[in-house]
């Protein structure tokens, strides 16, 4: 112990909030919780502030007196998970995943590239799959071409629960359904329905209706295939489209923003096999229009 840091030493396998909990019994999880926060834990001489951080034998862990100055916000995206292979995040409405060839555009991309150079100047962020510029919701990246190329390659199989909250303009009047279609693209980049297997590629929604409202139906939607614009297309195909999707039918927007949220992701991790599964919170918009939800 130094005046101005506690060094701790690893023995065995453990998440970094178990271990500190147990190598400082006089703190409590919020007190840890407000450590990592801080910047004022290190592990191997790096700050680190996910407390499921797993740490191996070996490894040193330090506590620091002084808080680190805090990195820039990441602009309303937060990180559910982390490690040395993914990135899980919240993404929030209105950004966009990846830039569309602009410099300036601020993307998850991005921010998490710089989250990650700010740690190691050499780290690198790859993209693993999208979300619409306005949905909101669960998004993984990897942080290798290895893991990026193991989830793309077993993305169908591996994904166990993929759920996303839709609000459908209208009542729908079936409890539950599947809509299945073939999806093509247009060179306007407007995605379209088409029953001719050799004119697109196949997609294959699940719907049920989990709430509803005089003008409005909130659905549960379930996923087989990952198709671009898939959802905001098979609802409007049903009659019912996402509620300020005015690009795929939609006549009303009483939330401001597209009413849809990836909700649930459920995946096999590519590296270390572990079951992973993602439950994110529900938008305040969606609970304000369906407040028994």
């Amino acid at each position: 112990m130094s005046q101005t840091s506690i060094v701790l030493s690893v023995a065995e396998p453990a998440e970094l909030m178990a271990f500190l909990l147990v190598k400082l019994p006089q703190k409590s999880r919020n007190n840890i919780k407000t450590l990592l926060r801080d910047g004022q834990v290190w592990v191997e001489g790096k700050v680190q502030s996910q407390y499921n951080l797993q740490l191996q034998a070996g490894q040193r862990v330090e506590i620091r007196r002084e808080k680190t100055e805090r990195a820039p916000a990441l602009s309303g995206l937060t990180i559910l998970f982390e490690d040395a292979h993914l990135i899980v995040i919240d993404k929030p409405e209105g950004l966009l995943s990846i830039s569309t060839g602009k410099s300036d555009e601020k993307t998850a991309y991005n921010l998490l590239s710089a989250y990650l150079k700010r740690q190691n100047p050499a780290h690198k962020i790859f993209i693993v799959h999208r979300l619409d510029r306005d949905t909101s919701g669960v998004m993984v990246f990897a942080k290798s071409e290895k893991a990026k190329e193991r989830l793309q390659a077993s993305w169908e199989p591996s994904t166990k629960e993929r759920t996303y909250l839709a609000i459908a303009e209208g009542k729908v009047s079936e409890p539950q359904g599947t809509i299945i279609s073939y999806l093509k693209e247009s060179k306007a980049f407007v995605v379209y329905s088409t029953q001719d297997p050799t004119q697109g590629q196949k997609a294959v929604t699940h719907f049920e209706v989990v709430s509803q409202n005089q003008d409005f139906s909130l659905l549960k939607i379930n996923l087989e295939t990952g198709r671009k614009n898939q959802i905001r297309v098979h609802l409007q195909d049903l009659g019912h489209p996402i509620v300020g999707d005015k690009k795929y039918g939609a006549n009303s927007n009483p939330i401001r923003r597209l009413g849809l949220h990836a909700w649930i992701l459920g995946f096999v991790h590519p590296i270390t096999n572990e079951k992973l599964r993602f439950e994110t919170k529900v938008p305040s918009h969606f609970r304000g229009l369906f407040p028994t939800f």
